[in-house]
């Protein structure tokens, strides 16, 4: 006997050993790429210590119709709604995975009858037990009360691996809605000022018309002094018609407008309160970029790829932690009886009982080999995707920057280009009722003018766009949305995940 114990010990033993063996030849792989990514210590034509992501959208737009629109957005964009529905289910199946390393523990009771029939074998010993002056009762009843314990010991902490990234992947989701309350707040404020550049171009057009259709009457009292010909009447003629036409089209361009920033506000169309007055003077608050590394604390999708690598990670792990024994221990615990009178009769009814299982994985393991491979493809491709996430974040900023830079001098060179076309219209027409100039020298001197004001109008625009995008490519906007200061959300995630782990 004692051989035997031996033998079947020293069985154990290879197997382990074969186990181990195996699962080192799988666990081993390729090295991975670095997850850091190589960000330049600064930006071009860098601007300011302190990144302006850190100021709340309530400051760094002053309009006070804007702020109202995104404050309502914040409450009632549906698209905002449906994903932070999706952040709670998120966070039950963190639930799920934390609950799957504690102990489970059920209980419950059972009550029925069983009648054996008498030329069965249990009917025979009970027929000779009853002979034998035993009495069991004919229904046979079966009443009872038991809990229940099965707990699988987490040594590899396989499932408190899957438990922590559940909890990162639902802070990505924070991270994900983040990231769209920063496009919702700067999608809004370019949709504002556009509508704003749309108002003040069809003031252009209006006062274009205006000074086209006087041309017209003096060309009209031209040809009736047979200065002129009925050409230059209708060339004049056809100009103010197709100016007129195109006051429709910024009108439907402003209703489009207004129609997109009332979807995002999450109401039905409605007129948009603004004022379009002094658009030419406006100013933004001045960009200041900060470094480049800020951006990885800053940008909310950058965070969530970083917290998603972190998660990608952790699933190697607990893919790597099934090739490994497992220990599950179980147990019960209760009173049974077949009359409910003696269920209660301690010691007598006390049924109870405890086993403990080690498993392992010995022969076919393909399935957890593909489960571990496809879990390491998916941390590389997570790195890549990190990587992928900050490089577009800083040629964003960048490109912004630049923006900013360019779209100011441009509009500098067209602000005089349209002095010198507006008093050329004056100078034109002089000239005209002089007969020292062409009616088409006056048609395409207006044409110019009005073209170069228009083109300012949208310079302008671009230019704002540029500030609010530099803004949204720093990742400003999604952590000041109740108007307070420095980063709440990354504030929040220790709390967060301390809650979410229970201590564990």
């Amino acid at each position: 006997m004692k051989n035997l114990k031996n033998k079947l010990l020293a069985f154990n033993f290879i197997c382990l050993a074969f186990m181990v063996q195996g699962c080192s030849s799988v666990l081993r792989r390729d090295p991975l790429p670095s997850s850091d990514p190589p960000l330049p210590p600064n930006f071009p034509d860098a601007a300011g210590k302190n990144s302006s992501a850190m100021i709340g959208w309530k400051e760094y737009f002053k309009d006070t119709n804007l702020k109202g629109l995104i404050e309502t957005a914040l409450q009632n964009n549906q698209e905002l709604n449906i994903l932070i529905q999706e952040i709670e289910a998120a966070k039950a199946d963190v639930r799920r995975t934390k609950g799957a390393y504690l102990p489970f523990v059920t209980a419950g009771g059972t009550a029925g009858l069983d009648k054996t029939g008498s030329f069965t074998r249990e009917g025979v010993l009970e027929k000779n037990n009853q002979i034998r002056g035993k009495d069991f009762p004919d229904p046979m009843g079966n009443f009872g009360f038991a809990a229940d314990f099965d707990w699988e010991v987490d040594i590899w902490r396989k499932l408190r691996n899957e438990r922590d990234a559940a909890i990162l992947r639902y802070l990505g989701t924070q991270e994900g809605r983040n990231f769209m309350i920063t496009n919702i707040v700067s999608e809004i404020a370019q949709s504002y000022y556009e509508l704003i550049a749309f108002d003040n171009q069809l003031l252009i057009l209006k006062r274009t018309i205006e000074i086209q259709q006087s041309a017209l009457e003096a060309v009209r009292l031209q040809k009736a002094n047979a200065r002129v010909t009925e050409l230059a009447v209708r060339r004049f003629e056809a100009e103010v018609l197709k100016n007129q036409s195109r006051l429709f089209k910024i009108q439907q361009e402003i209703t489009v407008t207004e129609n997109k920033i009332n979807y995002l506000v999450g109401r039905y169309p409605q007129p948009i309160k603004r004022r379009s007055e002094g658009f030419d003077k406006l100013a933004m608050t001045p960009i200041n970029t900060g470094l480049p590394v800020q951006l990885l604390r800053n940008r909310p999708d950058v965070r969530k790829a970083e917290m998603e690598l972190a998660a990608t990670g952790l699933d190697v792990k607990s893919a790597a932690a099934k090739f490994y024994p497992s220990l599950s221990l179980a147990g019960a615990l209760g009173i049974q009886s077949f009359t409910f009178d003696t269920a209660f009769i301690i010691p007598s009814s006390l049924i109870y009982g405890a086993a403990a299982n080690v498993m392992a994985p010995l022969i076919n393991r393909s399935a957890i080999k593909a489960n571990f491979l496809g879990a390491s493809a998916r941390q590389i491709g997570a790195i890549y995707t990190y990587q992928q996430t900050v490089l577009k974040a800083y040629i964003e900023t960048v490109n912004q920057l630049a923006q900013i830079k360019n779209y100011g001098k441009s509009y500098e060179l067209k602000a005089q280009q349209v002095a010198a076309l507006s008093d050329s219209i004056t100078i034109a027409g002089q000239l005209f009722f002089n007969a020292r100039a062409d009616y088409t020298e006056v048609l395409f001197t207006q044409r110019d003018a009005l073209e170069a004001k228009i083109d300012l109008v949208e310079l302008k625009q671009e230019q704002i766009n540029a500030y609010v995008k530099a803004y949204k490519a720093l990742g400003g906007g999604y952590n000041r949305a109740a108007g307070g200061s420095g980063n709440t959300t990354k504030m929040a995630v220790p709390k967060v995940v301390g809650e979410l782990r229970g201590g564990n």
